[in-house]
């Protein structure tokens, strides 16, 4: 058994970028305006940190029973921003030593992580895919 997470992914652009704007009320310029964005210390636009969070639970949710859930703890640190046009790809692996714990990421098809951090589950999955 590997203890690696089904991963899930996902493709930024202003499209997803804009309706994650209108479901979460953020209407950051540095999200939506390319021309404010360009003047920032990050050189233009970026996605919203918590769609790599959202992302990553997607990820959560595709391997563990909400019973595995019920008490799970996460703890994520934003590593790099997410620029549009980067296809994003949440998962994790299970610990050596501690079957309820993970190393969770979400790495951009540069290989590279955006967001990184851990999970802690009630209880080891069940499911076959994240064995």
């Amino acid at each position: 058994m590997t203890g690696h997470l089904v991963t899930t992914t996902m493709k930024v652009d202003m499209e997803s970028v804009r309706a994650y704007a209108e479901l979460t009320d953020d209407y950051n310029p540095i999200h939506l305006d390319p021309a404010f964005a360009a003047t920032t210390p990050m050189g233009g636009v970026i996605a919203h940190g918590t769609m790599s969070v959202c992302l990553l639970w997607q990820a959560i949710f595709r391997n563990f029973t909400p019973d595995e859930l019920s008490a799970a703890e996460l703890d994520v640190r934003f590593v790099k921003p997410v620029r549009l046009g980067e296809t994003l790809e949440a998962g994790g692996q299970r610990d050596a030593e501690d079957p309820r714990l993970y190393k969770v990421w979400v790495r951009a098809d540069d290989g590279v992580e955006r967001l990184a951090g851990t999970l802690r589950t009630a209880a080891a999955p069940d499911k076959e895919e994240a064995a």
